[in-house]
């Protein structure tokens, strides 16, 4: 199982915000009724985790209308034994 960062992007002016919100609370996910919010501080985005065994799986919890506007992070932790994978990673 992953974990991911889920950020979902909306329109700053207030219907859109209105009703992002009123979709993510009446969802009935726990997931999208849990979400934070940096509206109040002007950056329109809703930020959720969730642990998913793929993108695809964490995809389908979001609302179809707020997929195009998503962007989905999966999360890692890592020691200092992981250092040589990680360089690894990258070459």
């Amino acid at each position: 199982m992953n974990k991911y960062l889920i950020e979902v992007h909306h329109d700053a002016d207030i219907y859109e915000c209105k009703q992002t919100v009123s979709v993510f609370l009446s969802s009935g996910s726990h997931f999208l009724t849990n979400a934070d919010w940096g509206c109040m501080d002007g950056i329109h985005k809703a930020w959720f985790m969730m642990d998913a065994e793929n993108k695809d799986e964490v995809m389908r919890v979001v609302p179809p209308a707020f997929r195009k506007d998503t962007t989905i992070i999966q999360l890692n932790k890592f020691r200092l034994k992981d250092y040589e994978e990680l360089k690894n990673h990258h070459a």
